[in-house]
Parts: C-alpha cells; sequence; structure tokens
C-alpha cells in the first residue's frame, strides 16, 4: 500500500507532456505579447489556462533573469506574475475550458518558482515567496473548482 502512495506522488510530480522541458527554449518576447493578447481577447471560458500559460512562461522567464544576475527585471517580471494570478482568481468561471489543465500548469509552475527560490539571494527571496504564496492560492483555488465538477 505504501508504495502505491509512492508511485501515485511520484506521477503527481512528473511534468505534463504540454509542459515546457528543462532545456526546452524560454519563450521569447513576442511569443508572450501574442499570449497575452489572445488571453485578454479570449472568451471568459478559456482566459483561466491561457493566463496560467503565462504565468507558467514569465516564470522561467524570471528564472533566467535571476540566473543572469537581472535582479531588478526580475522583481519586475514577478509583479506581472502576481497581476496575472491575480486575474485568475478574479475571473475563474465555473465552467471554464481546460480547467484541470490549468491547476496542473499552475502546481508545476508553484514547483518551479520555489526551485528559483531555493537558489535565490536573501535580498530576492520576499518577492519570490509573496509570489510563490499567491500561486499555491490560485493552485488551490483551481482544484477546488475541478473537484466541483
Amino acid at each position: 500500500m505504501r508504495s502505491l502512495a509512492v508511485i501515485a506522488a511520484t506521477l503527481l510530480l512528473l511534468p505534463c507532456s504540454h509542459l515546457r522541458a528543462a532545456t526546452e527554449k524560454i519563450p521569447d518576447p513576442q511569443a508572450l505579447q501574442q499570449l497575452e493578447l489572445k488571453a485578454d481577447h479570449a472568451s471568459p471560458k478559456e482566459q483561466c489556462f491561457l493566463y496560467a500559460e503565462i504565468v507558467h512562461d514569465m516564470t522561467e522567464i524570471a528564472g533566467q533573469e535571476f540566473s543572469n544576475g537581472n535582479f531588478a527585471q526580475a522583481s519586475q517580471t514577478l509583479k506581472s506574475i502576481q497581476a496575472y494570478a491575480q486575474k485568475i482568481q478574479m475571473n475563474m468561471a465555473d465552467d471554464t475550458k481546460k480547467l484541470k489543465n490549468a491547476e496542473i500548469l499552475m502546481r508545476h509552475t508553484a514547483f518551479r518558482l520555489n526551485e528559483i527560490l531555493h537558489s535565490a539571494s536573501l535580498d530576492d527571496r520576499p518577492t519570490l515567496e509573496s509570489t510563490l504564496k499567491q500561486l499555491d492560492k490560485v493552485q488551490s483555488e483551481l482544484m477546488m473548482q475541478v473537484f466541483k465538477h
């Protein structure tokens, strides 16, 4: 029984096929801008997943900015992540398309942000921690919506 729980926990942590691999290219600014436009003009049913994709892409960008030592820009990116996470919370519809995919993507994004947090300097941690706390809350709310259906 214990081994079954370990296997189930391992499967939950495996990245989904639609998520970026660690070796995959960081999204370019034009692609991100197009995704933002698409999300802003999408129906409310589709916005949740699109905003989750934006948050995920921005998290990867923030990780690269931290790695490159561009801490001011990374901080701005984290603030943008927080704004999009808030949009997810405000626009969460009961009949959202791809709700489970959005929840999985947010879980993966929070996991990735936690990795960035552990390698960040002490000065950068407060912003990272507050962003991670918000992403965890959004992910929990998405999970509650998934179980509601």
